[in-house]
């Protein structure tokens, strides 16, 4: 029996879409890039051509109107998600949102009703899930191998001090609801953190800017904290001031053992770089990037470099997607799921603004 197939429209054609998404949706042989919302093409930036034989479209509404798309990705700035994900799914679409899922945990609950209403399926890009060292990292938690974690310290650390122009990067540097630090990158450390850990029980927010000069107000910097009830501690933190050589990515102690990693996962550098997930060696890291393990054997520390796992690579995220149109397992993942990073991130910037440790 064969496959059942899928149209795909993908709203917003920036980095997003181009990095992150087609490429990804182009090697799964259920999808099909059918349409892309595109509302001001350039002689050098236009998708029609980058793309032939792909329908063009200069609105959503427009988009969502074609009953030949089945399924619609939103990529553009977080303050437009809420509206765009409404409209494709009263429109009898299924919904691939980019993350920060919403701004508000109410915007979040809204969705998702709506979502169930017209009986469609809502998922969040949570790609970093599937980032080769987290996946590293997660077998050697689930198998016991560091025993029960004390302290899981998850970075995202850059040195970049100096304000950035006017306009760079668009978004992800400006005060828009669902703009700073901690919706961007904090919404990818704090899924990890409970994907692997659960829901926390309490929780410490310093959400602000690290930066001298800092006109606009950005909250470029933050530090959360987990408090788990059997006693581990979650740092999750990611900063604009780190004049490191190598940035610290994992650092997880456990009674038997502790895994330190250094470098973020090599996906997103490559992408940039025009290397392809077909291609060979994509998503795998060289040796001199892997984590180190260090284990209590008889009564003494002993270090070994750690290999990092075969990468299922960010392709997994839309092979599970597929898998869970047909009915044959979980979204890769969902908006509820979503939902509870965004609530997460909402006590984060409570807690920081009133200085108190909060309840989950």
């Amino acid at each position: 029996m064969a496959s059942k197939s899928y149209n795909i429209g993908i709203v917003g054609y920036g980095f997003s879409a181009k990095i992150f998404h087609i490429p990804f949706v182009k090697e799964v042989p259920e999808l099909n890039l059918y349409a892309i919302v595109q509302r001001t093409p350039k002689q050098d930036d236009d998708a029609e051509k980058d793309h032939p034989g792909v329908k063009s479209f200069r609105t959503t509404e427009e988009m969502v109107q074609d009953p030949a798309v089945d399924i619609v990705i939103i990529t553009t700035a977080p303050d437009s998600h809420f509206d765009l994900c409404k409209l494709a799914l009263e429109a009898g679409k299924h919904v691939v949102c980019e993350k920060p899922f919403t701004p508000t945990a109410k915007e979040a609950d809204d969705l998702i009703a709506i979502a169930k209403k017209n009986n469609k399926q809502l998922a969040v890009f949570q790609n970093r899930r599937f980032d080769a060292d987290f996946v590293t990292l997660s077998k050697l938690v689930k198998s016991g191998s560091l025993g029960r974690i004390s302290e899981f310290e998850s970075h995202f650390d850059r040195h970049r001090p100096e304000e950035p122009a006017a306009g760079a990067h668009k978004w992800k540097n400006q005060v828009m609801p669902g703009g700073s630090a901690v919706y961007d990158l904090g919404a990818h450390l704090l899924d990890q953190a409970v994907v692997l850990l659960g829901k926390p029980q309490r929780l410490t927010g310093f959400v602000g800017s690290a930066r001298e000069v800092n006109s606009s107000g950005y909250e470029d910097t933050f530090t959360v904290l987990l408090h788990y009830a059997n006693g581990t501690m979650v740092t999750t933190k990611a900063t604009v001031v780190s004049p490191e050589e190598e940035q610290l990515r994992f650092w997880v102690r456990g009674e038997k053992g502790s895994f330190k990693k250094y470098h973020l996962d090599i996906q997103e550098d490559q992408l940039k770089a025009g290397v392809m997930p077909a291609d060979k060696g994509y998503g795998r890291e060289p040796s001199e990037r892997y984590g180190s393990l260090t284990t209590i054997q008889g009564d003494k520390p002993v270090k070994e470099v750690f290999p990092t796992v075969e990468p299922p690579t960010y392709t997994e995220y839309y092979r599970k997607l597929v898998r869970a149109l047909n009915g044959e397992g979980q979204l890769p993942a969902s908006g509820e799921e979503a939902r509870e990073i965004i609530h997460l991130i909402e006590l984060a910037r409570e807690s920081s603004r009133t200085g108190r440790t909060l309840d989950v």
